[in-house]
């Protein structure tokens, strides 16, 4: 282990390494199978740690963490859609989106920084990372056709001169790029890939490229470049990733940018952990003989508002939860946990953690929730004007240019006399329906239909969709959401659509609280507000017992999604969204409201299930 370097080396080189790279100026450079920074022989100890997944107010307190846990190195993705949800926006770089700021924090704390800008980043995130303006337009994503790779150039304009001018060779600390992001499991277009990398050379990047994909024949071929470092992902048999690099690439160094150490968690399934023998095993194997890493995720933290992806499995959503803790070494609150130890010891790490083991969390308590606002007199109040349809088809989530939220569509059909089925032919990805403002039943793909009971009459028809995130991996990347094909009664199709767009995660404070006084609460579902005392604000971890399923927003930020099929049960909370004083808790119920919002001192993410798939 001597040859690892946990801080930028400061020693002149005494010689000049060969590689194979674009620039002789690159900080990091490759010879014989060996990596080296400056000349000076060096292993990547890094740890993946998304800025748009942590409060700013905390990053300098992550980043701390990952050094303490031995690391030299902070890798992050960078999610187009965050920046710029709107086409018609020129992308926004303040506050919670300053990237510039998250990687001058990492410089001030002593690390580099390896940047993985896509424009596609999977990463568990909604449509993995890319805008759902641009997918909307059913371009050939991932690919070499300009209609994709000429808005990609535009926002690559924007975003790549920021990021070369923190490069190693301009003083700062950014020492590597990804060239987009396991390609190889999506794609063989190398006439896209080659696109990306000379896009990013000609904005300015003259440190490392790479690329990274699976450590199989299929994916390398899809997804390689000549004269681009390869790095693999995985999480097990670094050996075999090794040795078929080595036949690949005998003069590369073994560099794996992701070495799953956890999992992430989809609702209705299992919490997923990894037990710390298995990951440190592992890593030790992939350290031998000079590797480098990134462990993914080294601090997860949190799928905040509606940021989180999903997956598909054979046609069936599997939305991810709001924690991405994963099972990381740094907990989504930053706890130490005991892979914290384990992981740096392997990574070789002595002397004091600067660091506490856990931040201060507010004492237990119990608020009642009080019901302000019925569910659609309250989304009606606070929602943009309906676009109106005179066609078969309600307006889907692209059309409205809406990205995440809801939609309500709203039609006046006449139901003969006696029982029929009506039949939402294909809805992405949940709806509750209404007739006459009494809730009808909850429709989903595998439920499409409900019965309804006719008198004859014209009947005020409501359906609710919810769109539960947008799938970041696979073929299914850039679907659409809302009611895709036409609602049936029996066969007959019902025309003539209001559809209301519902931008949940855009709502203003002031929208919030429109919403909340929408209207007397006539159901079990609806708005409601807790106020919360807090002498000094801390870290807490929110839970709804009784409720069912919702969207929960402290002092007008949107924390995220809660759900009752688990398995989370609470939603952290970081002391930067509170303020001493009063503090207000507004729950969006969509089936049934339990009444009391409970603060716990510990996250509680479910039963705990050993995930195997990746690691056996």
């Amino acid at each position: 282990m001597a040859s690892i370097t946990y801080a930028r080396p400061v020693t002149e080189p005494s010689t000049t390494p060969i590689s194979p790279a674009h620039t002789t100026t690159a900080a990091l450079t490759w010879q014989g199978g060996r990596l080296y920074r400056q000349g000076v022989p060096h292993r990547i100890l890094s740890g993946a740690l998304h800025y748009f997944r942590v409060h700013p107010d905390l990053w300098r307190d992550r980043i701390r963490r990952l050094a303490d846990l031995g690391l030299n190195t902070v890798d992050t993705y960078v999610p187009w859609n965050f920046h710029q949800p709107h086409a018609d926006r020129a992308p926004r770089f303040d506050g919670w989106r300053d990237l510039e700021r998250f990687v001058r924090t990492v410089d001030e704390e002593g690390l580099d920084v390896v940047l993985r800008p896509g424009p596609y980043i999977c990463a568990e995130w909604s449509n993995g990372g890319l805008p759902s303006w641009l997918t909307g337009r059913d371009v050939a994503l991932r690919s070499s056709d300009p209609a994709f790779t000429t808005p990609v150039g535009r926002w690559f304009d924007e975003l790549i001169p920021r990021l070369a001018a923190l490069q190693a060779c301009a003083g700062g600390p950014v020492v590597a790029v990804q060239v987009e992001n396991e390609f190889g499991s999506f794609g063989d277009d190398q006439a896209y890939l080659r696109w990306n990398r000379r896009a990013l050379i000609a904005r300015g990047i003259r440190e490392l490229l790479f690329t990274a994909d699976g450590p199989t024949e299929l994916m390398l071929d899809g997804g390689t470049l000549p004269g681009t470092l390869t790095a693999v992902t995985l999480g097990s048999k670094p050996d075999a990733a090794r040795e078929l690099l080595a036949a690949r690439r005998p003069a590369e160094p073994f560099v794996v940018a992701e070495f799953w150490n956890g999992w992430f968690d989809h609702w209705g399934e299992r919490h997923h952990v990894r037990e710390v023998e298995s990951a440190v095993g592992t890593l030790r194997g992939i350290l031998a003989d000079g590797g480098s890493v990134s462990i993914y995720m080294a601090h997860g933290g949190t799928n905040f508002g509606l940021w989180a992806g999903a997956n598909e499995d054979q046609g069936r959503l599997q939305p991810v939860v709001t924690s991405y803790d994963s099972d990381a070494p740094i907990a989504e609150d930053g706890g130490l946990t005991a892979k914290f130890f384990a992981v740096r010891e392997a990574l070789g790490a002595h002397g004091p953690l600067r660091s506490p083991a856990r931040l201060p969390t507010l004492a237990p308590a119990r608020v009642p929730l009080a019901h302000r606002a019925d569910l659609l007199a309250g989304l009606r109040s606070a929602s943009a004007p309906a676009s109106t349809s005179t066609g078969a088809r309600p307006a889907t989530f692209e059309q409205l240019g809406l990205d995440a939220g809801m939609v309500l569509h709203t039609a006046h059909p006449r139901i003969p006399a006696g029982e029929h089925r009506l039949l939402l032919t294909d809805v992405r990805d949940r709806a509750l329906v209404f007739v006459d403002g009494a809730l009808l039943g909850v429709a989903d793909p595998g439920a499409p239909q409900l019965p309804l009971h006719g008198t004859g009459a014209v009947v005020r028809l409501e359906v609710l969709v919810e769109n539960l995130g947008r799938v970041n991996y696979g073929p299914g990347i850039g679907g659409h959401k809302g009611l895709l094909g036409p609602v049936l009664v029996d066969r007959r199709i019902v025309h003539g659509w209001d559809s209301t767009p519902v931008a949940l995660q855009e709502w203003s404070t002031a929208e919030l609280s429109e919403a909340v006084r929408g209207g007397p609460a006539t159901t079990d579902a609806g708005f409601a507000v807790a106020t919360v005392q807090v002498d000094s604000p801390a870290d807490t971890f929110l839970a709804l017992p009784g409720s069912s399923r919702g969207l929960v927003w402290v002092n007008g930020f949107l924390l995220g999604r809660y759900w009752e099929i688990g398995p989370q049960v609470t939603l952290y909370c970081p002391a930067p969204l509170l303020r001493a004083g009063e503090n207000t808790v507004t729950v969006l119920e969509l089936e049934r409201l339990g009444g009391i919002l409970e603060l716990r001192d510990r996250p509680e993410l479910g039963p705990p299930q050993e995930y195997v798939e990746e690691f056996d």
